[in-house]
């Protein structure tokens, strides 16, 4: 996992200049997600949300039809990505746990966002939402969730 020096999620310049798969995946994954339901490349797929206990950072939104997970990484085997995730925040605070959960709320509405602590798209000094969407268009996901779901069983 990559985690980020202090005090670069509070600097709006310095967090943009993040490349998009560090932007994406340590503040804006709920961004990427929004966007990628506004126009889904395939169908099928729904939020899912990694919600720490209380007292814990660690929270992430992704995307998965059940089997197969799209966050910034690209398209996954869900059951790693959440391996990944908890082995992730747990090598970093051992008693670190969490639950998971679907999306109930709208991902690219600022007051949905900030009653959960997460920035909406309006708040990060650029717009994320254009950028989410070029980060998505560079992905041919067809054949990208072909690779994922033939490791599934691996």
């Amino acid at each position: 996992m990559y985690w980020l020096k202090p005090g670069i999620k509070k600097d709006l310049e310095k967090r943009w200049r993040l490349p998009d798969r560090i932007f994406f995946g340590r503040g804006a994954c709920h961004i990427l997600a929004g966007v990628y339901l506004d126009a889904p490349p395939l169908p099928g797929f729904r939020a899912q949300r990694i919600v720490p206990d209380d007292g814990y950072a660690g929270n992430h939104i992704f995307l998965t039809d059940g089997a197969i997970a799209f966050d910034f990484h690209g398209y996954s085997i869900r059951d790693r990505l959440l391996a990944q995730h908890w082995r992730g925040w747990s090598k970093r605070y051992p008693s670190w746990t969490g639950a998971v959960e679907d999306v109930d709320f709208p991902l690219l509405d600022t007051a949905a966002l900030n009653a959960r602590k997460m920035l909406g798209p309006d708040q990060y000094g650029y717009d994320p939402v254009a950028r989410a969407q070029r980060l998505l268009a560079r992905i041919d996901h067809a054949a990208a969730y072909r690779a994922a779901a033939a490791l599934v069983g691996n």
